[in-house]
Order: C-alpha cells, then sequence, then structure tokens
C-alpha cells in the first residue's frame, strides 16, 4: 500500500478558484483502478493549508495515477493557487492487525 500525503499552501484570494478544480481530481481519482482512498483535509490551525491523503493498491497505480490526464491537468495548473512550493512526501505501509 502506498500512502501519499501532498500539501498545499493557498493564496487566500484563491481559494474557492482552488477548491472547486481540485474536486474534479477529486472525482477521477477515487474513480481509478487501485485507489483506496482520495481525500482532501483542511489544516485546522493553518486557514489557507490543505492536504490530500492519497491510499494507493500498489507503486504501478500510483504510477498510472500520475500519469492520467485529470492529474497531469491539475499539476499544470495549480501553482497558480500556491503561496509555497508542493510538498509531497510517500509512505509505504500496510495497515495494522
Amino acid at each position: 500500500m502506498i500512502i501519499i500525503h501532498a500539501t498545499f499552501h493557498i493564496n487566500p484570494s484563491m481559494q474557492d478558484q482552488f477548491l472547486e478544480e481540485i474536486q474534479l481530481l477529486i472525482a477521477a481519482s477515487r474513480a481509478e483502478a487501485g485507489n483506496i482512498s482520495y481525500r482532501l483535509q483542511k489544516d485546522v490551525e493553518s486557514e489557507n493549508i490543505f492536504t490530500m491523503v492519497e491510499v494507493w493498491q500498489d507503486k504501478e497505480a500510483v504510477a498510472s495515477h500520475n500519469a492520467s490526464e485529470p492529474f497531469t491537468t491539475f499539476v499544470a495548473t495549480v501553482k497558480k493557487y500556491l503561496t509555497a512550493p508542493l510538498d509531497v512526501k510517500a509512505f509505504e505501509g500496510q495497515p495494522l492487525k
């Protein structure tokens, strides 16, 4: 299982546009083969920080997602919303039993 945290620092004046555009990516990503979970979380301590928490079946599912049209389109436009570089961390893990 691959877990990805992508943290977005969003320009407050563009937050509504960001949230509208990212909904397309969320819907498409959830429908992809190998996706277990794809959720955007809002930081409760910092008004303009959001983290996408993704859970994928395996590295192949992540690679397929990263090559998908919805993902590449979003990545090409996301910089206009950011006030800091996108911070992406990936982890390999399994559920605890």
